[in-house]
């Protein structure tokens, strides 16, 4: 009978899985701005996406966290779907650099030598220096490195302890499909083909399993490791489905063609290295052999993969404009009312984005829903509204471009210059509510009574603006919005002039409270300015050029 320290096996893959995450956070923290750029902007061409994909993952050591990028980048529309799938082709070939580190320093010195210092030495660090800063994430690095050999050799000598009293022979005869669906299932699982590439590389080292059964865990490994990205994906745009796809097949193809081909590439390996005495390179050299094939096989197909996989995910964008698709930009005139009562859409919207920002019930300012809810099962979330809002923006400036082509008199010009200025105005109001919103949810949920009110303040604000704003649009003589939107934008600095004195009023009376003056300035700034903005469009969009002016004039000192 022999035991096996299945224990002591679990504490090495927990360690060496920390380390593992040690290091690709500290490398994050380290370069990550550098990683993204390289990966958004240094991948125009197809193998330069495969080359960077391939640096990238070799040096964060996860082929995961770029993947993960790469969907986000390509969700984000900042890179097309040849070039991800370029940077994921080079990922797996960047990934392999994980097993020759293990396989040339965990099984090649004694891992005690140099983990243990490592450990201490970067421990020490953290103690000393500033979370956050260089230092600090360089000795979160040599941690992360002392974590990952330790767990190896918890895990090598565990399997050595077992191996002493194991008969080969009793898994000798296990079958290599069987292999291949292990390796795939345990990285599923730990989310890690490291983890499971560690364990394989361990296993082998101590003689528990052949060479090829070894090289089929590895195959698996390769395929389990798709189901992060495909987790990413999972409810996301069409172009991140199409990504974790690509990804998909790539792996799918790859592990395919490599078990079919097992024998022949094995032969290749023992070519180059004995691996009844180097049998954790050999697997290292394997597992770079059939993913560098594996890239060679897919690059013809990447345009056709392309093509089909938009094919399959193709995109479903719900229609954001209302009054600009129908209406020919040759129509000068017709144009230019589409267009102005387009922005006067994406003010509604922007209005609703902000109501749902400081959590107030849209009915109070609104009795009927919104094209953008209109229809809807379910409430988008906030983030999905705040996109809709830039894309109609996106869509009310590409449709004035349009215009723009078109013969145009002076005074329609001078029009439309002003219609585009109050949808820049609009957005910038709906991008200061982004930022300032955070600090509004902690507005609301403090233990301070008077955050609590400053709160409920800005929210009244928002409401009487917003019903003014209504009360304007329902009118239909110019002399009356001019004298209401001037009656507005005076209420807005009074509110402005109110809410000041009344922080500086407190924070004199109330000494016991400590107050964050600077945070409350600060948000108070961007909701007048917010305020302000939307008013200005409102000017822009319904006024002539001469009441323009003339209100301009008012705010004059």
């Amino acid at each position: 009978m022999f035991e096996f320290d299945y224990w002591k096996l679990l504490a090495g893959l927990g360690i060496f899985l920390f380390g593992m995450q040690l290091l690709e956070n500290s490398v994050k923290d380290l370069s990550g701005k550098a990683f993204r750029r390289i990966i958004r902007d240094y991948t125009n061409t197809r193998l330069k996406a495969i080359a960077n994909g391939t640096l990238v993952t070799a040096l964060l050591q996860s082929s995961s966290a770029v993947s993960l990028m790469v969907l986000a980048f390509v969700g984000a529309g900042i890179m097309n779907m040849e070039n991800a799938i370029g940077v994921i082709l080079g990922s797996n070939i960047g990934t392999t650099l994980t097993a020759w580190i293990v396989a040339t320093l965990g099984f090649k010195i004694k891992i005690e030598t140099f983990a243990l210092p490592f450990i201490g030495v970067g421990a020490a660090g953290l103690i000393l220096f500033k979370p956050g800063t260089r230092f600090y994430h360089i000795n979160r690095l040599m941690i992360g490195f002392g974590f990952l050999f330790l767990g190896l050799d918890y895990m090598k000598t565990s399997v050595e302890n077992f191996a002493q009293n194991f008969n080969p022979g009793q898994f000798q005869d296990m079958a290599l499909w069987m292999c291949l669906i292990i390796g795939t299932v345990i990285t599923a699982l730990m989310q890690a083909s490291a983890a499971t590439i560690a364990i394989t590389l361990a296993a082998l080292n101590s003689q528990l399993m052949t060479f090829e059964m070894a090289a089929a865990m590895v195959i698996g490994a390769n395929v389990g490791t798709t189901a992060t990205v495909l987790l990413g994906a999972i409810g996301g745009s069409p172009p991140k489905k199409r990504v974790a796809g690509s990804h998909l097949a790539f792996n799918l193809v790859t592990g395919v063609f490599a078990f079919a081909a097992l024998p022949v590439i094995v032969m290749i390996v023992k070519i180059f290295i004995d691996v009844t005495v180097n049998g954790p390179v050999g697997l290292a050299l394997f597992h770079t052999i059939f993913n560098i094939t594996g890239v060679i096989i897919f690059l013809p197909m990447v345009k056709v993969m392309t093509g089909f996989l938009i094919r399959l995910f193709p995109e479903r964008k719900a229609q954001l404009c209302v009054h600009i698709p129908n209406t020919p930009a040759e129509e000068v005139e017709s144009a230019v009312i589409a267009l102005k009562n387009e922005i006067i859409h994406l003010l509604q919207e922007c209005q609703l984005y902000t109501l749902r920002s400081l959590h107030i019930d849209k009915t109070l300012v609104f009795e009927k829903p919104l094209p953008f809810e209109t229809g809807k099962k379910k409430q988008i979330s906030n983030e999905d509204f705040y996109n809709n809002i830039k894309e109609l923006h996106s869509c009310i400036i590409a449709y004035y471009s349009l215009i723009q082509t078109q013969k145009l008199d002076k005074a329609v010009a001078q029009d439309l210059e002003r219609a585009i200025l109050a949808s820049r105005n609009i957005m910038n109001s709906a991008k200061n509510f982004k930022g300032i919103r955070p600090d509004f949810d902690e507005f609301e949920s403090s233990d301070s009574a008077f955050l609590n009110s400053q709160y409920g303040r800005f929210r009244k604000r928002l409401v009487i603006l917003y019903h003014e704003i209504n009360e304007i649009l329902s009118l239909n003589d110019e002399q009356l919005q001019y004298t209401t939107i001037v009656k507005s934008f005076v209420n807005i600095e009074l509110a402005d002039k109110l809410f000041i004195r009344k922080i500086v009023q407190t924070s004199s009376e109330n000494t016991e409270e400590h107050l964050d003056l600077s945070t409350l300035f600060l948000v108070n700034r961007l909701f007048t300015q917010s305020c302000r903005m939307l008013i200005f469009s409102m000017k822009d969009v319904l006024l002539s050029q001469e009441k323009a002016i003339a209100f301009d004039k008012t705010l004059e000192p």
